[in-house]
């Protein structure tokens, strides 16, 4: 009978941000929850069309982005983290009625409490830089270090198995090409 032992991480990714405290992901992802959340970011980007320049793009379409983006690491988070990385706070004269991990969940508990309650966003503020490297390494973290992650495997693939059978004759080139430092035969 073979056996095999695999690793399965339990301790949370650690990402430190300084003053603001430490950010913990889950130890590993499950099923397609990363595949699934990582293309939510990708049709997003895609919006922009390409464009690098921050001052020609579509701000509904950035903030579609930062926004994708922001819930994409949200959901990798464990709980307490993800309350201080996404927060929105439904406020009805003056005090907090609930919170929310969305924006539209909390925008419908506002349309509930009627006109004079509001949304306020307190997630975490973090500059764009960070937000755009934390996604990087979650994408290293679970994605395998793959820029563009299409399968939910831990890395690049084995090579592919050569065709044919390799032979035992010797290359008619070998004899008479020079290499530095080699003499020909």
């Amino acid at each position: 009978m073979a056996t095999r032992d695999f690793a399965v991480r339990t301790e949370p990714h650690v990402a430190n941000m300084g003053d603001l405290g430490k950010l913990e992901f889950v130890p590993e992802v499950f099923g397609a929850e990363f595949l699934d959340g990582y293309n939510k970011v990708q049709e997003a980007q895609a919006a922009l069309g390409g464009e690098q320049d921050l001052t020609k793009m579509d701000p509904a379409a950035l903030h579609q982005v930062y926004g994708a983006m922001r819930h994409f690491l949200g959901t990798l988070m464990i709980p307490e983290s993800a309350e201080r990385w996404l927060r929105f706070e439904v406020i009805k004269a003056g005090k907090l009625i609930d919170h929310f991990r969305t924006r539209s969940e909390a925008e419908a508990k506002a349309a509930e409490l009627g006109p004079t309650a509001r949304v306020q966003d307190k997630s975490m503020r973090i500059p764009d830089r960070v937000l755009v490297d934390l996604l990087e390494w979650v994408t290293e973290l679970y994605g395998g270090g793959n820029e563009r992650p299409t399968t939910p495997s831990s890395g690049s693939s084995r090579a592919s198995r050569r065709a044919g059978t390799p032979g035992k004759g010797s290359s008619h080139s070998k004899a008479s090409t020079r290499t530095a430092g080699r003499s020909a035969r």
